[in-house]
């Protein structure tokens, strides 16, 4: 059974991120966001914003990025609009006041990117992206475009619906692709 945990949000941070301490020392941040869903008011026949409230967390040493919790709580705050990847995770703990077990789901950030100006002129085209890959392109206001990669890096491949291998041919047609032209 395939099992597949992943978020993508657009949102603004409702308050300034919080540092996580583990035995003495920074390991990460935590923060509110907000996104918005849109919504048909039936009295008024208009949409409207309703906005949800997420409880996030990010660590320095997620999959081998060293200190993104670090870089966002020095570079985000409250207010700002950022670009978040991450999987949900279930927190539970016991309720100190006898109200017995409570949890709640949270967002653990995989990656972020940043959609705006910071208010530094730092630009906003630096990414807390993990593994080396490029930051999926959000949409973004009056920043400056990121710096290409050499030629020499790994070739990219755009989706087409062209068929040339005999494996994705659609039924009927027959691919006239080799072996040489899968990208992998």
């Amino acid at each position: 059974m395939a099992n597949l945990n992943k978020v993508m949000f657009i949102g603004r941070l409702t308050r300034d991120p919080e540092a996580i301490q583990v035995g003495g020392a920074t390991a990460g941040a935590k923060f509110g966001f907000a996104v918005n869903n849109r919504k048909l008011n039936a009295s008024t026949q208009q949409w409207e914003e309703v906005p949800v409230f997420i409880d996030m967390e990010i660590w320095n040493a997620l999959r081998g990025e060293s200190k993104q919790g670090d870089r966002f709580l020095q570079t985000v705050r409250k207010g700002h609009q950022v670009y978040i990847e991450g999987h949900l995770k279930m927190d539970s703990w016991e309720d100190k006041n006898g109200g017995g077990k409570r949890s709640k789901l949270l967002v653990v950030v995989e990656s972020f990117q940043y959609l705006e100006a910071r208010q530094d002129g730092g630009g906003g085209n630096n990414s807390g992206n993990n593994m080396g890959e490029a930051p999926m392109r959000a949409p973004r206001q009056a920043v400056a475009a990121p710096a290409r990669a050499p030629a020499t890096a790994a070739r990219s491949y755009a989706p087409s619906n062209n068929y040339d291998d005999d494996m994705g041919a659609p039924p009927g047609k027959s691919g006239g692709g080799t072996e040489d032209d899968i990208p992998f």
